[in-house]
């Protein structure tokens, strides 16, 4: 392809691109340096957003929180998601059924999934979690919706539920993949089920964890919909994410900080890249290896 070609090609999209993620970000960290408020001219202030943020103790709690869901949840998709991987491996022909099942949960919108998820908590739409906990002898049920561990296990619960078919579809790709020579060699030397999937399934399996490391590092660290049927009270419990909190100080709250959320977004990118460099070195490694 020549190189007016390639230019008259990509050009146009290079040129959408820039204006959609480039101007915006650029604008962000100018913001970020200012006191801004709606309909007004931003006064330059330095880092005095981020010392504000940095010294606030609810963006601490939202940082904790949000890094705790993610890995918490990040390691509950990758073994829930291997372990039903492998079983779907095995179903065969009915393997499209189970498929489509699983899909649901991924394909609904965020905010109607969780709303739907919410219900199972709640007495006042049937609460099918209390209905099943009371029967099994449990006469009072956590207040799932104002305290803080049952919620943030329902939040927790939501956020699996809803993401978990995409990191089984992805290893169920990889396990047809795996290198039934190196399983049956295991076998020969006796290895059991067990050392086969430690020592010959799983490694051949870890660029696909690293890219689903990927995805749910970066999901997470971005959760923020979800949290308002799940988690109406929020704020109070501690269950703020670091998403919640920039739309708390920059839209909802009376004074509008456009400048605080602006620095907490930059934090927040700031946040992602370092969670990500050690997947993103590894995966540098592999294909340079390859």
């Amino acid at each position: 392809m020549r190189r007016k070609e390639f230019l008259f090609l990509v050009g146009p999209s290079a040129v959408i691109m820039t204006a959609l993620l480039v101007v915006p970000l650029i604008q962000t960290v100018i913001w970020s340096l200012q006191d801004v408020t709606y309909g007004e001219q931003g006064v330059w202030t330095g880092l005095a957003n981020y010392t504000a943020v940095l010294g606030d103790g609810q963006f601490r709690q939202a940082v904790l929180f949000t890094v705790g869901l993610t890995l918490v949840g990040l390691i509950l998709k990758l073994v829930f998601g291997f372990g039903l991987a492998v079983l779907l491996q095995r179903t065969g022909r009915i393997r499209p059924i189970f498929l489509g099942f699983l899909l649901l949960s991924y394909i609904v919108p965020t905010v109607i999934g969780a709303v739907a998820f919410s219900w199972l908590f709640d007495s006042n739409f049937g609460g099918l979690v209390n209905w099943l906990l009371q029967h099994l002898g449990v006469s009072n049920p956590p207040l799932w919706f104002s305290q803080q561990w049952p919620n943030r296990f329902m939040v927790l619960a939501n956020i699996v539920w809803h993401e978990l078919p995409f990191s089984i579809l992805i290893l169920l790709a990889g396990l047809q993949g795996v290198n039934t020579e190196a399983i049956e060699a295991s076998q020969i030397d006796g290895a059991s089920w067990w050392q086969q999937q430690r020592f010959v399934v799983i490694p051949s399996l870890y660029p696909l964890i690293g890219f689903i490391s990927l995805i749910t590092i970066m999901d997470g660290l971005r959760v923020f919909d979800a949290l308002i049927p799940l988690s109406p009270s929020a704020v109070s419990l501690g269950n703020e994410s670091v998403m919640l909190y920039v739309y708390n100080v920059a839209f909802a709250a009376g004074d509008q900080k456009v400048g605080l959320g602006s620095a907490v977004s930059v934090i927040t990118m700031v946040i992602i890249f370092v969670l990500l460099v050690p997947f993103i070195r590894q995966t540098y490694r592999e294909v340079k290896a390859s």
